[in-house]
């Protein structure tokens, strides 16, 4: 073999470790039993440490080195895994091992604080975890340097190219105009009652709609599966096996689907990876913004259009009998009732993003040391106050209810934002073409799926995401087709 194939067997042993360490945390959030978490994190710790190790080492760093002068302009994949070989090698070499396998085991120890910390509403119980973990996101900013804060540093991890100061320079652009939209969408929800849908949906046949839903826009079931955790996420183990989870409400099916039309998005674009390149970057999802713009596309473009109902509403009402005496236009009404809600993951498209703004501001506070762990409850409630007009009653209703944290994904929350502007821009470009837009219209999606299958799934790591937005869409990431469709969805009167 030549330096790059040398090349591509040790990036494929490292992910091996990687994918292993998948299983451990994607076991420990559904199954694992809780006497098992030192184990499990010393477990994930020793991997995470080992994965590290190789990546670094100067085996690597010599085979890179041989293999970048060989590559040639004729092999564009080739050109773009050594690219992104030496970007992560440089920033991963600046972590010792020692980080790595310390933040993995308190990431550990801080997901299982978390859960009990939400469980009690208690921000006590978590402050400590999270004040570690936020220790070792400052002491890694820090060695990867940054040109303006520490939050840049932490960004770049999960959306290359981007600037703290460009993101927030966009979100404050965006705040008026997505207050706007939230407060009239609010206003003109009032007659809607709020409870039309409550009713009696058992989990089973919740899990057989999810199913049947989730495999009509194309996701594999022999390569993938769905199960119950407390924090809805997706994750891949290896090619061939994408996991999906949710959480149920006995009262409400549509908290369930759209949590599974959301996680199967980021399904859609795992399965839709090069199986053959699995472990390298071309591989390998570009970035969270990107990931989150195929998540939001299937879950509000698709799954909350009144073409996605028509198809579907008949079937709900055949397994949730209680249906059947709504009007579909009552039921489309429904979904796209907007209201100031305390919890992020149960917002309404509406009022989504101004959740993220939130968090976005409170995270470069915690980083740049302007504001202390022990104030973050009492901060969360003064920023939420000024946003949504409400105070949340308890630590689970506010600071305590998203997972991010606790494992270590300081600088994550700004891509979902980022996600919702590629989502609408990338479905606007798709349905501009006659075959994807008159399948869309008749709830047969296997043309959108091709397209992003094409344009998205297939390229991995191969462009930087604002260059694959360009190329996908002819533009770079704009405001414009996102509010666009919300004023679309929310404006004079609620409407599909």
């Amino acid at each position: 073999m030549n330096s790059y194939e040398d090349l591509c067997s040790l990036a494929r042993e490292i992910s091996l470790i990687h994918s292993t360490a998948s299983v451990l945390g994607w076991d420990q959030e559904t199954y694992m039993p809780p006497k098992s978490l030192d184990h499990r994190a010393r477990q994930v710790a020793y991997l995470s440490a080992k994965a590290h190790a190789l990546a670094t080492s100067a085996d690597f760093r010599s085979l890179l080195e041989k293999a970048e002068p060989e590559a040639t302009a004729t092999e564009p994949t080739q050109a773009a895994n050594l690219r992104e070989w030496r970007y992560e090698l440089e920033r991963a070499a600046r972590i010792p091992t020692a980080l790595v396998a310390e933040e993995s085991e308190v990431t550990s120890h801080a997901k299982h604080a978390w859960v009990e910390s939400r469980k009690r509403s208690d921000f006590t119980l978590f402050a400590p975890h999270l004040t570690r973990v936020l220790e070792i996101a400052r002491r890694k900013a820090a060695l990867w340097g940054f040109k303006d804060e520490p939050y840049d540093a932490l960004l770049l991890g999960y959306e290359r190219g981007a600037t703290t100061s460009a993101v927030a320079s966009l979100f404050a652009e965006l705040k008026p105009q997505l207050a706007t939209i939230a407060r009239k969408a609010v206003e003109q929800s009032a007659g809607i009652p709020k409870d039309l849908l409550h009713g009696d949906y058992p989990v089973e046949k919740q899990q057989q709609l999810n199913r049947e839903i989730a495999e009509s826009l194309g996701f594999d079931f022999e390569a993938g599966r769905i199960d119950t955790t407390a924090h809805p996420f997706c994750t891949t183990l290896g090619p061939g096996d994408v996991r999906l989870t949710t959480r149920y409400d006995s009262e409400d099916f549509t908290s369930s689907l759209f949590g599974v039309l959301h996680e199967a998005g980021h399904g859609l674009y795992e399965q839709g990876l090069p199986p053959a390149d699995f472990g390298l970057p071309s591989g390998t999802a570009v970035s969270l913004g990107i990931h989150e713009s195929q998540s939001r596309l299937w879950e509000n473009h698709v799954g909350r259009s009144e073409s996605f109902w028509q198809k579907w509403l008949p079937r709900a009402a055949e397994l949730f009998p209680n249906l059947q005496k709504i009007a579909p236009s009552d039921f489309l009404k429904s979904i796209h009732r907007s209201e100031f809600s305390f919890i992020r993951v149960e917002s309404d498209e509406a009022t989504y993003d101004l959740h993220i703004l939130l968090r976005f501001e409170l995270e470069r506070r915690l980083l740049n040391g302007s504001l202390e762990v022990a104030e973050v409850p009492k901060a969360w409630n003064e920023a939420f106050e000024g946003l949504f007009g409400l105070t949340p009653p308890d630590d689970a209703h506010g600071c305590l209810q998203d997972i991010h944290w606790s494992m270590g994904g300081l600088g994550y929350f700004a891509t979902y934002t980022l996600g919702n502007l590629n989502a609408a821009q990338l479905f606007q470009e798709a349905v501009s073409r006659p075959e994807i837009a008159s399948g869309v219209d008749r709830a047969e999606y296997q043309p959108l799926l091709k397209w992003l299958r094409q344009r998205i799934h297939a390229k991995g790591s191969e462009q930087h995401p604002a260059d694959l937005m360009r190329s996908a869409t002819g533009r770079p990431t704009e405001s414009a087709p996102y509010l666009r469709h919300l004023r679309g969805r929310f404006g004079e009167t609620l409407h599909a």
